[in-house]
Order: C-alpha cells, then structure tokens, then sequence
C-alpha cells in the first residue's frame, strides 16, 4: 500500500456522525467510519483522511479546516458565531432583603469596653490557665478561625494582652479571694516539696490545708522559682517568706507534711515547726529496706532487661500480641518501672508473673534472648515479692486524698500491718518472711518518734471512728491529760465561750421561778445540795465531755467523721476545737507532687523556654501566669480502708531505692523529680 493513501479511506465508503455529541459545530465536517463502532478515528468528510482527535478534543478538528479547506473553515466560523449570539443570556439574580444573621454579620466588631467582648476575653483567659494550655494558642490560626467562626464581631487580641494583663488579673482576683478565707482560719497544715523542670530549674511548692464549716479544703499558695542553695537555712527563710505574704501566723500551723530529705528536716527544726513524715515515702523506703537481698536484685533486674527488650521492639511487641491470644491471656502490654514513681515496681513484676507464658515463648523463639527467659527460681522470687507488696499499694493511694480526714488513719494502718498483713504465716517463703520482718522492723522504729507518735495518737483520739481502739492501753491515760491541757490552751487563747477558767460555775436558776418563801421547805435543802454538787471546773468540764465522748456509740468506718463532727459539735464543743485542728494534717505530701505534676504540663517539650518569671506560679509578683488558688487534682472517690476486715486484697506497690546519705547542702533539684528521696534522716 502506498504511503501517501495509508490514512485515507476507501472512496465508496459511508461516513457516519458522532454518536454523542456534544454540540460543537465542527461535526459538520467531521464523522466516523460505519465499521467504527467505538468511534476511535476521525474522519474529515472533505478529505476523507484520518484526523488525531484525543478524548473528543476539537482542537485538530478546527487546525485541520484552517489548513486544508478554508472555505469550509470561514463557513464553521460564522456558524460558530450565529450560535453563540442566538444562546439567551443569564437572568440577573433579583436582589433579596438581607437576613438579620446576615446583617449581624457585617456589624462593627465590638468594641473593647463592651461586656460582650470582656465576657470573651475573660472566657479564652480561664481556658487558658484552667486547662494550662500555652498562651501562645491565642496567636494560632485554628483558634483565631473558630472564635471568629463562633462570633465574627470578637476581634481577639494578641497573647501580650493575655499575660500582661488579664491572667494576672484573674490571679489577683484568686489570691484576694483565698486571702479573705485564710484570715478567717485558725489552724491550718502545710505540705512542701521541691522540683526541678524540663530546663533543669528549681521550683518549690507550698500548699494549706484546713477545715472550713467542716469540710476539708486545700489551696496551692505558691510554685515559685527557688534559685538559692538548697539547704536547710533557705528553705526555712523561703517558707517563713512564703506564709507571711499570705499573712498567715506561725503559731496557727499544727503541723507540715513533708518528705524525709535532710534539708527539709533541718528547715523545720529551724522555724520550730512539728514536722509529719509522708507516710508514703516513709513505706516505700521501709518496702526499699525490706527488699535489700541480692535474689531480689538480681530479679528485678531481669524484669527491667525483659521490659526493655519488648519496649524497643515493634517485632516483639506484635509476637507477643500474637501469642496472648493463642494462649488465652489478656492482651496487656509491659509495664516499665520508674524510681520516682510509687507502686511502679510492684506493678512490673505483677505484669511479668501474668504474662510468663507468653514472654518465655516469644524469648526462647529468638536464640539471642533466650538468656532472658525467667527458670523456677525466678519466678519464686518474684512471687514471694508480689504476695507481700501486693497488699500495701492501696494504703498509698488512699493516705494521699485531699477531700476528706488522712492522718488520723495511720496509727490503725500500721496495727494493721503489724497483727495481719505483714505478720509472719506458716506457709510462707524464707525469703517472704525476711520481706515482711524487715518492713515491719523499719516502720515501728520510725514511727516510734515520740512527736510524731503523738501527733498520731491525738488524731486517731479526735477521730470518731477510732478513738483510743488502736492505741497502747498505757498510753491512753497519758494520752487523754494531753487533749485536756490542750483543750484548756485552745480555749484560752481564743477567749471561748465555753466554761470559765475563773472558778467554778453554778446551775442558774430557771427563769419564771416564783421567790423563795422566808420559812425553808424540806425540798429547799435537797435543791441547794444539788446546786452545790453542779459545780465543775473547766478542767473537770473538758474531762467529763472527753469521758462522755469516748463512751458515745462507735460509728462505722465508713463514715465521714467530719460530718459527724458537723452534726455533734454542740454536745462536745471543747473536743470539737481539738478535732478541727489535727483533722486537717494530711498524711502524705501527694498535694505538693500534684502541683507539680501540674507544672510539668506547663513547662513541657513545646514550653520548655518558658522563663522562670512566666512560670513563678504564686509568686509576689502578678506580672506572669499564676496557678495559684487553682483547684488541685484530687482522688475522684475516697477509697475505702476496711481496718475490721483482715483477708481484703489489694493490688499494686512498689519501692524508692534510698539514696546515698548526704550533707545538709543536698540539693533535691539534681534528682529527676520531687518524688525522689533525699535521705533518711530520721
């Protein structure tokens, strides 16, 4: 076939139109061969030769006219032409009266004095420091949009605004508000701990505790930056510093919670202040003591090796998710412990013994961690730690609410440990009985502190729900002249109402009585020997309302006994005073951590350039961000301590390894978190 003819059709050939067309004036001249039954190749119906038409263009078609028939081209033209003048053209769109959102909508932004836009602003201040997000949202574009979406007349103003001028308000607003309530305070207890940041600076926090209308209230007074040495001498200036500017009195603080670091220690005999040792530091070094044994190290060293090898290991992790279901165990993942973390030791060898099938199988498949793999001897140990550790972890999590009465829960807490859960079974390990004698030894010896050995029995003694049942009979009388003196210095220094220390007191006579008749009756002698007889000190008034207190009828567990204090504070109003100043001791320093578990949201990886003045929460000064006054993170509920119930099972515990033993100058801020234990020295 010639070259020249290879794109023309035969001449007797039939040229059929486009099947789908889409209107163009170009398939005039244009169609498709009958045998074409997709319609592929164009056909020019002048030429008869084959035209590129890709995807239905019509651009070739057009080029193809101009070039090969021009009077045809001309003549598609003025079609083209006609037919665009002959389209009607668009209806203009009738105008419509404007809505009122549409009219609200344009509107003039409000202006800056108007309760609206302060309402606004106020509002985006409180997200701010209530959910401690970084000022710097205020300047990002999601949040600009759905504010301006929410209210398109609000023109939100810069982050300047926020922390120069409205957060310190809202502080000022705060302090000014817990200032008038402290005043009103007459005994109150202080916990405190020192922290270091992200950036390695040092903070110290401060928080009160009291009791208001019978219900326990806490604050956070200050998180301020704590440049100075560490020692015992600055912290006690930094404290006294620190309640005077919230102009709370000495005299008025029962007791402070606080770790056993040998500054902090020495910071309260400084300022003479009565100090209580958190009890969960103190169980989890008596727990640290009890598991000084070199199978006991070297097994959890093991488990923290096993913990690792799965936890950098995306392999491993999906082999071992595989094989908990094989085996029917719970598809849980590694726990990892952390030193500064209560409970989390416990918690990694709970985890380790609950899936021991699974990790060995997945270790032995892999010959380079089959040394990983726990034997018998092992998994014994583990066990002897798990049975006593296991029973201890709910005492920490419950000393360490807010809301409700701790301290007075201690002394039971440790008769308990003493005649049930620590004490010595027959089918017990070796190594369980070394755990649980050395826990015990530790925990008598250092709560045999007489302060704080009396400090404890006074709250147990104004505690409703216990009494004198968990203390030493021969203590008890001692104990009881201790609450009379005590009560007789309350009411003394407060100017009560309560019976007159003057001299002794008489039963008046009833109002309405008609006058004594000049000759004497029979009766007339019996009544004034009954008058003679009612005649008590203040002293012998506190000792018989002590006597009628403690003879009342006991009350269950479970009960509030604040607001059993509430509804029986009229019958015994000398004890009520007694009670209302040692109820308010918390029993750990859990308060000061979570500020500072707190902080740690402020200063994190995308704040950690934040300056020390930004984030001197309750400092003197109001020209950065205060946290101060806020609500701290409480328990949710109040767990449940059944002291008459000696088989109840509890879950979880761990230990903090003491540290070196140190000087005065330790500086807490060199360990990673406040939970971190200094020293013992006590």
């Amino acid at each position: 076939m010639d070259t020249g003819k290879e794109n023309e059709t035969a001449a007797g050939e039939d040229i059929v139109s486009k099947k789908r067309n889409n209107g163009s004036i170009i398939w005039k001249w244009f169609g498709f061969k009958t045998t074409d039954e997709e319609q592929l190749q164009v056909i020019c119906r002048e030429c008869k030769k084959n035209v590129a038409a890709k995807s239905g263009s019509t651009t070739n078609l057009f080029h193809h006219l101009q070039q090969r028939h021009k009077v045809q081209y001309e003549e598609c033209i003025k079609l083209r032409g006609c037919a665009a003048a002959s389209r009607p053209a668009k209806a203009t769109p009738v105008p419509k009266q404007s809505t009122l959102l549409a009219s609200f909508t344009r509107g003039e932004p409000y202006e800056k004095n108007t309760a609206k836009w302060r309402d606004i602003t106020k509002a985006v201040a409180y997200h701010i420091a209530k959910d401690m997000v970084p000022i710097a949202t205020v300047a990002q574009d999601g949040f600009r949009k759905l504010l301006q979406t929410m209210d398109p007349r609000y023109n939100l103003p810069n982050r300047n605004y926020f922390s120069d001028k409205v957060l310190p308000e809202i502080y000022t607003s705060l302090r000014q508000k817990l200032t008038a309530r402290l005043a009103t305070v007459t005994d109150y207890a202080v916990t405190t701990d020192l922290w270091s940041s992200r950036t390695c600076e040092p903070y110290m926090s401060l928080t009160v505790h009291f009791i208001e209308d019978w219900k326990m209230e806490s604050a956070c007074l200050q998180t301020s930056y704590f440049p100075q040495d560490h020692t015992g001498e600055h912290i006690a200036e930094a404290l006294q510093d620190a309640l005077a500017s919230w102009k709370l009195e000495g005299r008025g603080l029962v007791a402070m919670t606080s770790d056993n670091g040998s500054n902090i220690v020495k910071a309260a005999q400084l300022l003479k202040w009565l100090r209580m040792q958190c009890f969960g530091h103190r169980l989890h070094l008596a727990i640290g003591h009890g598991m000084d044994d070199h199978r006991i190290t070297r097994c959890i060293s093991l488990c923290k090796k096993i913990v690792s090898s799965f936890s950098y290991s995306w392999k491993r992790r999906r082999e071992l998710a595989e094989v908990q279901i094989q085996l029917g165990l719970p598809t849980h993942q590694l726990i990892t412990e952390s030193a500064t973390r209560w409970g989390s030791r416990q918690q990694m060898i709970s985890r380790v013994l609950e899936q021991e099938a699974a990790l060995s199988k997945v270790l032995f498949a892999d010959k380079k961690s089959r040394h990983l793999v726990l034997n018998w001897q092992d998994v014994e140990v583990l066990q002897a730690v798990q049975k006593v550790l296991k029973p201890l972890h709910d005492f920490t999590d419950a000393l360490s609410g807010e809301e409700y009465v701790t301290l007075s829960y201690i002394r039971p807490v440790l008769h308990l440990f003493n005649s049930s859960l620590l004490i010595r079974e027959e089918d017990d390990s070796e190594l369980c009985r070394s755990i649980k004698t050395r826990i015990l030894e530790y925990l008598n010896s250092k709560y045999a502190d007489p302060h704080t050995s009396e400090l404890l029995d006074i709250a147990s003694l104004v505690d409703p729900r216990f009494r004198v049942k968990y203390i030493p009979g021969e203590r008890v009388e001692a104990l009881k002249s201790k609450a009379v003196l005590e009560v007789e210095a309350l009411l003394a220094d407060r100017g009560s109402g309560q019976p007159d220390p003057a001299g002794p007191v008489t039963v008046p006579e009833e109002p309405g009585m008609p006058p004594p008749s000049k000759k004497k009756s029979l009766a007339s002698f019996f009544t004034q020997s009954t008058a003679t007889n009612t005649r008590l000190t203040q002293r012998e008034a506190i000792e018989r309302e002590l006597t009628s207190y403690l003879q009342s009828a006991s009350i269950d567990h479970n009960t509030d006994p604040l607001q059993w204090w509430k509804m029986h504070a009229d019958m015994f109003p000398a004890l009520s005073l007694l009670a209302k100043k040692y109820l308010c001791v918390p029993a750990t320093s859990s308060p000061s951590e979570r500020v500072f578990s707190c902080s740690g949201n402020i200063v994190n990886c995308v704040q950690a350039t934040v300056s020390c003045r930004d984030f001197g929460v309750g400092t003197p000064t109001v020209s950065s961000l205060h946290l101060s006054s806020t609500p701290i993170k409480r328990l949710s509920k109040r767990p449940r301590l059944d002291l008459e119930e000696e088989d109840d099972s509890f879950e979880g515990s761990s230990f903090l390894e003491p540290s070196e033993e140190l000087d005065d100058t330790y500086d807490p801020a060199d360990s990673s978190t406040a939970m971190t234990e200094p020293m013992d020295t006590t």
